[in-house]
């Protein structure tokens, strides 16, 4: 019985998951890119209504959540060296602050999103009905694409959730770090699109 138990535990490879999460990672990238793509085009055609659209984020928020999001890869960087040497207690302190700061992250998005709704600005809604068509492409992807970007928050909450608690049961360790370096990765992912959403909406005017 022993035996079978060392079988299945020495089955995991940590070279296939780390693999498999960077191909992963690249077919965000390509979705993330082609709405980018999306976005320039539109862009491009309606110039004049982008820039009046723009205008009516917030940028604080905007640049509060960035800042956020930033502090966030540097404490899920740190808590991954903080396993590696062995410090558990580390790990989930750093852990546990990147859960908080994504949530920081959440709320102040549900506020922003919240603001535009009360005033009557999302998709097809009457307001945005009676504007451009420069204007509903703007909020349409602004909506869309800052939506799936949250969705993906969530996702790496949830990812770095179970990382917690397998680091708190010892079945994620420094001699078995993969679970964690792979939500790593998918936490800098997540910022990484972040940085591009930001200034693509709120600060090319």
């Amino acid at each position: 019985m022993e035996q079978n138990h060392v079988a299945h535990t020495d089955h995991f490879d940590p070279v296939a998951s780390k693999l498999g999460m960077w191909l992963f990672i690249f077919t965000e990238i390509l979705l993330f890119g082609g709405l980018f793509i999306v976005y320039s085009v539109y862009r491009y055609k309606h110039p004049v209504e982008f820039h009046l659209a723009a205008e009516e984020l917030d940028v604080t928020i905007g640049l509060i959540n960035t800042v956020i999001l930033l502090i966030s890869s540097m404490t899920v960087a740190m808590s991954i060296t903080a396993l590696q040497l062995g410090n558990k207690k580390l790990t989930l302190i750093l852990l546990g602050t990147t859960g908080l700061l994504a949530l920081i992250f959440l709320v102040n998005k549900y506020f922003e999103w919240g603001a535009k709704i009360h005033h009557d600005i999302y998709p097809g809604s009457e307001f945005l009905l009676s504007l451009s068509k420069g204007d509903m492409l703007f909020f349409g992807l602004y909506f869309f694409m800052t939506g799936l970007h949250a969705l993906h928050i969530i996702a790496g909450l949830a990812l770095l959730g179970v990382a917690f608690f397998k680091v708190k049961n010892g079945s994620v360790n420094k001699d078995r770090i993969s679970l964690l370096e792979n939500g790593g990765l998918y936490w800098h992912l997540v910022d990484l699109i972040w940085i591009f959403l930001f200034p693509l909406f709120y600060l090319i005017h």
